[in-house]
């Protein structure tokens, strides 16, 4: 892994993918992926080893429901969409990120002083 690539700290990867679909709408993992790269700008880590245990894991709390459906090319894809449960888990781990980086900034500007 280069410098400039980014990195996810564990946990994170499922409040990512919450983000996304509550942002972009229901989509396949191949599409998912492809347009978190491109949000990133940079390597981003997450391949379908990665991203689909996540979509799994979530499917399996209830936060997203999965339908196969025809992708763009005519290829049958499951499309992945966001839950009201889901959207609930979102508010609350984007609040504990929030407090998390709030803390983490506090470090860093003390430590830099």
């Amino acid at each position: 892994m280069t410098n400039a690539s980014v990195r996810l700290l564990q946990g994170t990867l499922e409040m990512i993918v919450l983000q996304a679909l509550s942002t972009m709408g229901p989509m396949h993992s191949y599409g998912l992926a492809a347009r978190l790269e491109q949000i990133a700008g940079e390597p981003f880590p997450l391949n379908q080893g990665t991203l689909y245990p996540a979509l799994v894991r979530l499917e399996h709390r209830g936060y997203i429901k999965g339908a196969w459906r025809k992708t763009e090319t005519g290829r049958d894809a499951k499309f992945y969409g966001i839950t009201r449960s889901g959207r609930r888990a979102l508010q609350g781990e984007t609040a504990r990120w929030r407090r998390f980086t709030e803390f983490i900034d506090k470090l860093v500007v003390r430590s830099s002083s």
